[in-house]
């Protein structure tokens, strides 16, 4: 849902790019620049992955040429299976692109970067709800570490690059999103898309029992992803600043309760059985969401029982 406060004027005749514009986020994030702000389609570049491998510098170079913003969404992503499996990729991919990115958009001369970091950038053991200031104190949990530190060291070399060469780079940090389009690939997907296609397909074939990975213990929070849109819109807006603001709701649930109200959402009456050998990840997250409120007026608009509600129409539609 889109806030009261919306700037026109600050997208009029801007040329913008949006890597990994056809992606999740990114889909939702044109959709709102073009419904909701008024820019002209013809405006926004989105580089196909097909046709410009951001690992490789001469392509940033070329995305960004007579670019006025860029938004850099493109990452390499994953649940925590795929964050076990290809740590490397994980690592190499996200910290190449956005160095890149961020020194090709400095030799560019655009007018603002808009870089996205991660939530899994956080410590491990850090006081709840997390804060900006909690960023650097301590370690990310194992299965998230090559990710999160990849994008870490974006904020890094961001802050460098504002200092020396005064460029304009904001830092945001989303909280785990989830909404439509989504990916729903049954070994990769995060929890939330994970949970879905298991009760959905469970209930269809009626099986008696969904398996899930953990204890159910672990916290999470989550954003839905026209809201996460809308903040990065708003702060390309109104933040010109080089401290990391978080985007989220600043609400926990339990992966348990959340596997409850998803099975009664979809009406899956059978057993959620736990595989405890499998890992919880991170033992909680949950935002301090002040900062994004103070700066540029986000407030995330989505309950997370609406969103969900909107999350498997959307699968059962598209999907099935």
């Amino acid at each position: 849902m889109v806030g009261s406060t919306i700037d026109k004027d600050f997208w009029k005749k801007k040329k913008i790019l949006v890597t990994g514009g056809a992606g999740f986020l990114g889909s939702h994030l044109t959709e709102n620049l073009i419904s909701h702000r008024g820019v002209d389609p013809k405006n926004i570049r989105i580089p196909r992955s097909s046709e410009y491998d951001l690992r490789k510098y001469e392509n940033c170079e070329k995305v960004l040429k007579d670019m006025d913003i860029a938004i850099h969404l493109a990452a390499k992503v994953g649940g925590i299976g795929y964050n076990k499996l290809f740590p490397g990729v994980l690592f190499y991919d996200n910290a190449i692109m956005g160095i890149q990115m961020i020194e090709a958009a400095r030799k560019a001369n655009v007018e603002k970067l808009v870089i996205i970091g991660t939530v899994c950038a956080y410590p491990k053991l850090v006081p709840i709800p997390f804060k900006e200031d909690d960023l650097w104190n301590g370690y990310p949990e194992e299965t998230n570490a090559p990710y999160g530190i990849a994008k870490k060291i974006l904020l890094t070399q961001a802050q460098a690059y504002r200092r020396q060469y005064n460029l304009n780079s904001i830092f945001l940090l989303p909280v785990n999103l989830y909404g439509p389009k989504d990916n729903f690939h049954p070994e990769y997907s995060h929890v939330i898309p994970a949970l879905i296609r298991k009760m959905v397909e469970a209930k269809r074939n009626g099986e008696k029992e969904v398996v899930i990975w953990g204890t159910g213990k672990a916290s999470r929070e989550f954003l839905y992803v026209e809201d996460a849109a809308e903040g990065i819109i708003k702060a390309s807006e109104l933040y010109n600043k080089s401290e990391p603001i978080n985007l989220g709701t600043g609400n926990e649930i339990t992966i348990k309760d959340l596997a409850c109200l998803i099975a009664e959402i979809t009406e899956f009456k059978g057993n959620l059985v736990w595989d405890t050998l499998k890992p919880d990840g991170q033992p909680r997250r949950c935002l301090d969401t002040e900062k994004a409120i103070r700066e540029f007026g986000f407030e995330a608009q989505t309950k997370l029982e609406e969103g969900l509600e909107k999350t498997i129409d959307w699968y059962k539609k598209h999907i099935l």
